[in-house]
């Protein structure tokens, strides 16, 4: 059975993907099934979107609305409580730390918060060291890398900065690729867009996102005919791993991506 790696390029647009320098994010696409215009959430913000890539349900069931974490009313089980009570073996690598509550306290068997200063560009490079030891190691990994949205909201999305750093993140990627084991399943998609120096609207520019998903089982060049959401992620994640997704759950696995 594969090992699942799911990479959040935070604040990444699929335009951007064309129009930068971006040799590794292409290759995955040829190398796997993708969409060019899958769909974030409302409030097109990291938090509450996060939370609905791993819980499968949207902002208004979860009831994170910012960026400031809030129990659930309604308790939603999550991903990683779902993989954990399977018997899975979970890790989380990243950059930002309100992402802690993605995953109760006590599922996950490896967690690196990688604390920065200085030049924000440095963040994604730090945890990318910190996460490659453990690339293959466990049934789940969460790598998240945020610099894309960083640039952008110091000098603009699409900006020739903004543009720069798309294209060191995807040499980072670059890095992360060789060193995936051959039969783990890889997924990368963004948490939202942007434009001008924010986002948080439901302009398409906000909205739209990447989400790609290469390695054992998965079709090669593929562009995906379903319309795909962040609350999808989760499901096709479960069904990879042969692990029962709860009923609650909004979003579907994405089957059109599998041979």
């Amino acid at each position: 059975m594969p090992n699942v790696l799911y990479i959040s390029t935070d604040g990444l647009r699929p335009d951007a993907i064309q129009k930068a320098h971006t040799p590794n994010l292409q290759a995955m696409m040829k190398r796997g099934a993708y969409s060019l215009r899958a769909q974030a959430m409302m409030p097109s913000v990291t938090l509450p979107c996060h939370m609905s890539i791993f819980h499968s349900v949207p902002p208004q069931r979860h009831g994170i609305l910012s960026n400031t974490y809030v129990p659930m009313v309604r308790p939603v089980k999550g991903l990683i409580e779902t993989l954990y009570d399977a018997g899975k073996r979970c890790a989380f690598f990243y950059s930002w730390e309100n992402l802690r509550d993605l995953s109760p306290a006590g599922c996950l068997e490896l967690s690196k918060f990688i604390a920065y200063r200085g030049n924000p560009q440095e963040a994604d490079d730090l945890t990318v060291e910190k996460a490659l030891p453990y690339i293959g190691a466990f049934d789940f990994t969460f790598l998240y890398l945020a610099t894309i949205d960083e640039i952008g909201h110091d000098h603009g999305w699409m900006s020739p900065q903004y543009l720069n750093q798309v294209e060191h993140v995807d040499r980072l990627l670059g890095k992360v690729f060789e060193a995936l084991p051959g039969d783990m399943v890889t997924i990368l998609h963004s948490d939202h867009g942007g434009h001008d120096r924010s986002h948080g609207t439901d302009s398409l520019e906000d909205m739209t996102i990447p989400w790609m998903m290469m390695g054992q089982g998965v079709k090669q060049n593929y562009e995906l005919s379903k319309n795909v959401s962040l609350l999808d992620t989760a499901p096709t994640v479960t069904h990879i791993l042969r692990v029962n997704s709860p009923k609650v759950w909004e979003g579907q696995a994405i089957q059109e991506a599998f041979l």
